[in-house]
């Protein structure tokens, strides 16, 4: 739990996209890149979208933040709807982002909201320090530790504000296999530490049925004027799951199909 004297979110939201439309410009003309996108991920449940990559996942999550402005439909986080950047989120993407010349503690301090006193900052961070297992690092610099470390100091500086959503863009994709393995479990133990709401962009479908409560397919909508939610899946018990589930198996496997991965492959 964060002090209760930091002034932060103090408990996850449900997240709602309403009818969500976005279209960018480029030299060739205009492209759709979300079509009617609807998507409620419930207070503390952690969501994942897929899809074939430039179908929108990662514009989705921009649209969520309020990093970019929806031209139709509407993003709501409890009952507020976003209307700008919106502290009410905190985002981790696939590169950590750390600055080279500051310490890991320094960096994690980067993520607090503005206004918070020394000493409480202070706490904050050895706080997170600690949940992510970076205690002998903390005075460290980013070019002295791995890139599974970088990566949980990114986290760290994305929760240090215990944002009430936190989104994740491909955060474990540029790891090594069993790093990944390893960070996914960490995931999970910080989301049973410090519950909050997470949309998560992966290509990893294993990924995906392991740390997921649903799992949103992004596709192209039949106009094909930009994608939309093609199907959502519940995944079946609770977490932690075992990652030899024979319904898991099943069920990546009709995952894969339909991003159009042959059985055979």
């Amino acid at each position: 739990m964060a002090p209760a004297s930091l002034d932060v979110q103090s408990r996850a939201a449900a997240v709602q996209v309403r009818g969500l439309h976005r279209t960018f410009s480029t030299a060739a003309g205009e492209k759709h890149v979300l079509s009617n996108v609807s998507l409620d991920v419930p207070a503390g449940g952690i969501v994942a979208l897929i899809g074939a990559s430039g179908c929108g996942k990662s514009t989705l999550l921009r649209e969520i933040c309020g990093l970019n402005t929806p031209e139709a439909g509407a993003v709501l986080i409890g009952d507020s709807p976003v209307t700008g950047i919106d502290p009410r989120c905190a985002v981790a993407f696939q590169e950590p982002r750390l600055l080279p010349w500051r310490t890991i503690a320094e960096n994690i301090a980067l993520g607090l909201p503005s206004g918070v006193d020394k000493e409480t900052g202070k706490a904050r961070v050895a706080e997170l320090i600690s949940l992510v297992g970076l205690v002998e690092a903390a005075n460290l610099r980013p070019r002295q530790i791995s890139g599974g470390m970088a990566q949980r100091a990114s986290l760290a500086r994305a929760l240090a504000r215990n944002p009430a959503v936190l989104l994740l863009d491909e955060p474990f994709g540029a790891l090594d296999a069993l790093t990944r393995l390893r960070m996914q479990d960490l995931l999970l133990d910080i989301h049973a530490a410090e519950p909050t709401t997470i949309v998560m962009v992966t290509h990893d479908v294993e990924e995906a049925l392991y740390l997921a409560d649903d799992i949103a397919l992004l596709a192209p909508a039949p106009n094909s004027h930009g994608a939309h939610v093609a199907s959502l899946t519940t995944v079946p018990g609770s977490r932690p799951r075992s990652r030899t589930d024979a319904v898991l198996a099943h069920l990546r496997q009709e995952m894969l199909e339909g991003l159009g991965v042959s059985r055979h492959h």
